[in-house]
């Protein structure tokens, strides 16, 4: 088997929560006040899209990537705020050995610890594994970024180990980068309930 997967498709979705669809150049006007207000937001980023001209080419090169089929972008959008909260994605997407990855997730500041988060990964982990035959779903992170890391664990990921010394960073020097992942028979044996218990209580 392949990753049944199609950049070309207009994938979305959505629970009561929140709605995910494929991002579009036009939508830098929803997430360029982000950019320009809370430059914070890529302090772990490898990709920073501080200020219009951050923006403009985070959008760009995401596109430009999902036309070779290598990435697949979300908008976030929060029907609880009824606002457009952020952006996440499918990257490093491997068809021919069902895997990809899940990342370059991040929200305003008034969207984090809400709950949004955890809606978001459960529909792109059930889409992952229930519609493109996804067998791993890995992530990364800044080895250093506490809060992602233990958000990743929250949600069922279990930790592989550090690459060092592995990227370069914004500020100069380079970081080690946490490895965390979800096997396909993970979600179907305990993953997949757990997580959507804990969305009932958000």
């Amino acid at each position: 088997m392949i990753l049944n997967f199609d950049p070309k498709a207009e994938y979305l979705l959505e629970d009561e929560r929140v709605l995910l669809r494929p991002l579009k150049e036009s939508d830098i006007e929803f997430l360029l006040p982000f950019a320009q207000n809370e430059p914070d937001t890529w302090k772990y980023s490898l990709t920073s899209a501080k200020g219009s001209e951050g923006m403009k080419s985070y959008i760009s090169k995401t596109l430009t990537a999902r036309t070779e089929g290598k990435e697949y972008p979300f908008i976030v959008y929060d029907k609880q705020t009824n606002e457009y909260a952020g952006s996440t994605r499918f990257y490093d997407i491997q068809p021919d050995f069902q895997t990809l990855q899940l990342g370059y997730t991040w929200y305003g500041e008034k969207f984090r610890g809400t709950g949004l988060n955890k809606h978001c990964k459960f529909l792109l982990l059930q889409f992952a594994f229930e519609s493109l035959s996804a067998e791993r779903v890995e992530f990364r992170a800044d080895a250093r970024n506490d809060k992602s890391i233990a958000a990743m664990k929250s949600i069922g990921c279990k930790p592989e180990g550090i690459l060092r010394n592995h990227l370069p960073m914004q500020e100069g020097g380079r970081r080690d980068s946490i490895i965390l992942s979800i096997l396909k028979e993970e979600w179907e044996n305990g993953v997949k309930e757990n997580l959507r218990k804990r969305l009932l209580n958000r």
